[in-house]
């Protein structure tokens, strides 16, 4: 009896997951998400080779929102065990490079992160809870977003100030990690000399960073210390004078709390334009506040885009990946609008239809869609292979 993978990617309002069948290279049976927790969530479940089926699930937490897949899973798995699930964890720490089995200390450091990633961090635990009572004989394993860039020079980790801080922890870690390695995966399979060069990967979501990847490994990130660095978001500031902050708090007697709420979730395209946090959203709008809010979003991402290319002494593709980046051609076109003096332009007709390549210009641009659960489904795969090989 073949067995199966399950991967979970909890968000702060979200699900996504996918059941594989468990093999060295995972092969995915389905794929879906629960959008908008809270009063009205909707399961969305997309089983290969079959019509997509919505499903409005009414008032949902997380916890409810896992036994949500699971039930619209089960006649999928025809009574096959789950032997391994993989989950998305957000904050690994300092230390934690790659994948890792849980285990009670290991939840307990991971724990510890949460005020690292609050929009994240509680409800992928919560999915690691939910999972282990409902599977409690499978694998579970761990796949951090911070993975990807440990190892970054020490001049991209710290912060100018008093050592000490560093040495607690205090230090830019990066996200998007799973992403950024789904994308580099595809370009040593797709464009293999491309990947062994200098590339600058630009992960737009909801959330959004870019990652300055050498030679397969990351070398910078515009996220740093927390998941509010960099680029502005969907509801997150970006990069802001720490000054703000003081501001905040002196004259305006906002607490921790407050700012924290204000930061995470009433900034950003959300808070710049007061009308959605939803790109698609505001490329519709014709009011002012929407474009003013675009303007923002793209001088920001041209910005970094330059930044990245002076982290790596040059560029020798741009990728971009993520809902925004895979599907807002505009966004593409303005962003690398203005940087043709690192040899970017954008092909006009390409970029209308997310080819591929978009390129016009000696360095290429592509886009590459990303698969973070799959990544997910690798590690669970590797370490089933790993238990298999141990015990035989």
């Amino acid at each position: 009896m073949s067995r199966l993978i399950l991967t979970l990617n909890a968000g702060s309002s979200s699900i996504k997951f996918g059941l594989y069948a468990a093999a060295a290279e995972p092969v995915e049976e389905a794929r879906g998400q629960i959008d908008a927790l809270g009063p009205a969530a909707r399961l969305i479940l997309e089983p290969r080779g079959a019509p997509r089926q919505d499903t409005d699930l009414g008032p949902t937490d997380h916890a409810g929102g896992v036994q949500a897949i699971l039930a619209a899973l089960a006649p999928l798995t025809a009574g096959r065990p789950i032997a391994g699930v993989g989950h998305r964890v957000v904050h690994g720490g300092p230390d934690l490079d790659g994948p890792r089995q849980i285990d009670i200390p290991l939840l307990y450091l991971l724990r510890g992160y949460e005020p690292l990633a609050p929009l994240h961090q509680p409800h992928n635990l919560a999915a690691v809870e939910a999972a282990q009572a409902a599977f409690p004989e499978a694998v579970q394993i761990a796949c951090f977003d911070t993975a990807f860039h440990r190892g970054h020079p020490w001049v991209n980790d710290t912060f100018a100030l008093p050592r000490r801080y560093y040495d607690n922890g205090v230090r830019r870690y990066g996200f998007h990690g799973l992403s950024y390695d789904y994308v580099m995966g595809a370009m040593r399979r797709d464009w293999p000399r491309l990947a062994d060069g200098r590339v600058i990967v630009a992960h737009l979501g909801n959330g959004a960073s870019i990652c300055a990847i050498r030679q397969g490994r990351s070398v910078g990130s515009s996220m740093g210390f927390s998941a509010l660095d960099g680029l502005p978001m969907g509801t997150r500031s970006g990069q802001l004078d720490p000054g703000v902050l003081l501001y905040m708090m002196q004259r305006e007697g906002l607490t921790a709390d407050q700012i924290s709420d204000l930061l995470y979730r009433e900034s950003g395209l959300k808070g710049l334009s007061g009308i959605s946090h939803d790109m698609r959203t505001l490329l519709e709008s014709d009011r002012k506040e929407a474009a003013e809010a675009i303007d923002y979003y793209v001088f920001r991402l041209r910005r970094e885009i330059g930044a990245m290319a002076a982290v790596l002494g040059g560029v020798d593709a741009v990728v971009f990946t993520g809902g925004i980046g895979e599907n807002a051609a505009p966004i593409r076109s303005r962003a690398i609008a203005g940087l043709g003096f690192l040899g970017l332009s954008i092909a006009p007709a390409a970029n209308e239809v997310s080819a591929p390549r978009i390129d016009a210009g000696p360095v290429p641009v592509l886009v590459v869609p990303t698969d973070e659960e799959r990544v997910i489904a690798r590690a669970v795969a590797g370490s089933l292979d790993g238990a298999a090989r141990a015990a035989g």
